[in-house]
């Protein structure tokens, strides 16, 4: 049952669509894939063999990459319900 203007299913449609988003961005951050470098993507220092054996399509050296885990980045969250609850979150 939809009330006011929402149609029959809009809620369920409304969960679909944040768990499909919530997947895509887990995705996304999943991690490389492919066949490692030998060598760093940013700084050009040799990736070592057991890193690349670890963590197949590794792109970065392990200083390059705790630096990146480490940067700030803000999720761009959707207000999908537009009720002021869910905007005091």
């Amino acid at each position: 049952m939809a009330g006011g203007w929402a149609k029959d299913g809009a809620v369920s449609e409304q969960i679909e669509a944040s768990i499909a988003d919530e997947l895509a961005r887990l995705k996304a951050q999943r991690g490389p894939v492919g066949e490692s470098l030998t060598h760093c993507a940013e700084c050009d220092e040799p990736i070592p063999e057991a890193r690349r054996r670890a963590v197949p399509g590794v792109k970065l050296c392990v200083a390059c990459q705790q630096e990146r885990d480490g940067r700030f980045r803000a999720r761009g969250g959707i207000n999908r319900r537009g009720s002021k609850d869910s905007q005091l979150k």
